[in-house]
């Protein structure tokens, strides 16, 4: 007996019941992430201090992209999350990479190692920042400790109240923090290229660079795109290693967008402005996304 042309187990309808699966990861996403997302775009139109539940809505203005565009301070915000995203991103790949293949090879404690890579990665980040911000303090951090010991310092340094050393600071932590998920994903991707490649090309006479640059490089060619776009969306983003070490200081030196949206939301409770500078973020953001996407098909070497 055939189903009823209305069942859903009609082969006709299988489309129509795909898109029923699919409805409630709908619905959730656009519960929390297109609902919010619009809430934010419309409270950046709205120039309010402090926002309340069943409130007027306020008149809609440019004021606070017009405050945003004309404010010294927001240029140095994005020229500080660009120097940080570009600066983490390229260190934690050539780390990251070089960390896949080493633990990629065989030897004793590979498993052991593998383990350890990922260690950073998998500890929270509050208490990442919280151990390096003594491992970096200018009375008795153990870094300034060793330095003075070994005599490649006569002084402390002071590491996060110095403009170039607490970015410094900062770019060091990110990287320890970053490089392990794009080791990760690179030695999924490793494994994958097939072992007869590399036999074929040793027989060739191929050496280990050549090897390297003609099929490892190659064949991890998707993986890396997908690497390197979730790790700069990652710095882009970050709020708590850098508000634990420095708060955004000295000078600003150390302020990025995130930083500088929370301290104009919570701080001098301007939610409107705050709004503003999260919009341009995600805009900012997304066009990198679209560059990485369409570069990561492209080679290397």
């Amino acid at each position: 007996m055939s189903a009823p042309r209305w069942s859903l187990w009609n082969p006709g309808n299988r489309q129509l019941f795909a898109y029923l699966l699919l409805l409630p990861a709908v619905l959730l996403t656009t519960a929390i992430i297109v609902y919010p997302i619009l809430s934010a775009i419309d409270l950046s139109f709205q120039k309010i201090k402090i926002a309340k539940l069943g409130r007027a809505r306020a008149p809609m203005t440019l004021a606070n992209y017009e405050e945003l565009f004309s404010s010294p301070e927001f240029y140095q915000a994005i020229w500080v999350t660009i120097s940080l995203v570009a600066t983490v991103t390229a260190l934690s790949y050539v780390i990251g990479l070089a960390t896949a293949i080493l633990v990629n090879q065989r030897f004793r404690g590979r498993k052991l190692a593998r383990i350890l890579v990922a260690v950073p990665w998998a500890a929270p980040s509050v208490m990442a920042a919280i151990i390096w911000w003594w491992l970096f303090d200018s009375s008795f951090g153990l870094i300034n400790w060793a330095l003075v010991r070994t005599g490649l310092s006569s002084e402390m340094i002071p590491w996060l109240s110095t403009p170039g050393a607490a970015f410094f600071v900062i770019v060091v932590v990110m990287v320890w923090k970053g490089y392990p998920f794009i080791s990760v994903i690179m030695l999924a991707g490793l494994q994958s290229i097939p072992l007869e490649l590399y036999d074929a090309a040793k027989v060739d006479g191929a050496n280990a660079w050549q090897r390297f640059r003609f099929i490892s490089l190659p064949g991890l060619r998707s993986v890396r795109g997908i690497a390197l776009i979730l790790v700069m969306l990652w710095v882009f983003r970050d709020f708590p290693i850098i508000y634990i070490l420095t708060g955004g200081g000295p000078q600003r030196t150390t302020q990025t967008l995130a930083i500088m949206t929370y301290q104009e939301a919570f701080k001098f409770h301007d939610f409107g402005f705050a709004a503003a500078i999260g919009v341009v973020t995600l805009v900012i953001s997304v066009i990198a996304s679209w560059i990485m996407v369409r570069r990561s098909d492209e080679p290397l070497m």
